[in-house]
């Protein structure tokens, strides 16, 4: 009689801690309601948000005697003209047209100015015109290869323009047609980018290039010349030019990188 009193309480007990167990689970159980969800067009993932401006270019305002006004810009696919006539007004004797190819100025200018700090610089757009003469080597005795010093000639034109263009009245130039550029670059694929925070990126990366002294040993794989040095030949497009140029041109050119980077940023510092 006791054995079947105690499995009976056994038995109760039993179902009571099931049941109890069994509430609490379904108590503490996430409740799923159904509810009609529909996604609009804007329910997408958010592209990312463009780099804010840092160095914004201000519109060009008329001065107050200014009489007639600024003509209005013109569309960028018939900018040529004015901004190629513009530009020579600013560097007396010098020859635009033998150092850059006047065509498509803007488009080619912000390709070249993008490329800068790539592998290598496109040539169906290039900005300038090719280099006179053809590039000049010097053979070591001991079968080695250089950068002869009479290839620094080649670049003389673009030394002497980048010296004598009188700075001042071509960043006011550049602001003035600046919406030009900042319509190429966005069509270049930058949409909300500003083109000239670029610029000055650019301009900072040309400035740290390598000063170097001394002859550039070249090496000749294939067909073209290379640096034999590999921490040179991994530098970018535009440090590359520095580098050919040579050190005397290379100290002159970075000169009024300087100068010109202080125009366009020392308003908005």
């Amino acid at each position: 009689m006791k054995n079947v009193i105690l499995v009976s309480v056994i038995i109760t007990v039993s179902v009571y801690i099931f049941l109890v167990i069994k509430k609490n689970r379904e108590s503490s159980a996430p409740q799923y309601i159904e509810q009609a969800v529909t996604l609009s067009p804007k329910q997408t993932v958010p592209e990312p948000q463009p780099p804010p401006v840092k160095y914004p270019v201000p519109p060009v305002e008329p001065e107050p005697e200014q009489t007639p006004a600024p003509e209005p810009l013109p569309a960028l696919d018939e900018s040529d003209h004015a901004l190629f006539t513009g530009l020579v007004a600013l560097s007396g004797d010098i020859q635009w047209q033998e150092l850059f190819l006047p065509a498509a100025l803007v488009r080619r200018f912000v390709v070249t100015v993008d490329n800068m700090t790539a592998d290598k610089l496109p040539r169906k757009y290039r900005f300038a015109q090719p280099l006179p003469g053809s590039f000049q080597i010097q053979k070591n005795g001991d079968d080695k290869l250089s950068i002869a010093m009479e290839n620094h000639a080649r670049y003389g034109g673009y030394v002497r323009l980048a010296e004598s263009v009188d700075l001042n009245r071509l960043v006011a130039l550049y602001r003035r047609y600046y919406p030009l550029f900042q319509q190429a670059y966005e069509e270049l694929g930058y949409p909300g980018r500003y083109f000239n925070d670029r610029l000055i990126a650019v301009i900072d990366h040309l400035l740290a290039a390598p000063e170097i002294k001394g002859s550039i040993e070249l090496k000749q794989p294939k067909v073209y010349y290379v640096f034999a040095d590999p921490e040179l030949e991994a530098l970018s497009a535009g440090q590359k030019v520095l580098v050919r140029i040579g050190p005397d041109n290379a100290v002159r050119v970075t000169a009024r990188l300087r100068e010109l980077r202080e125009l366009l940023t020392v308003t908005y510092n």
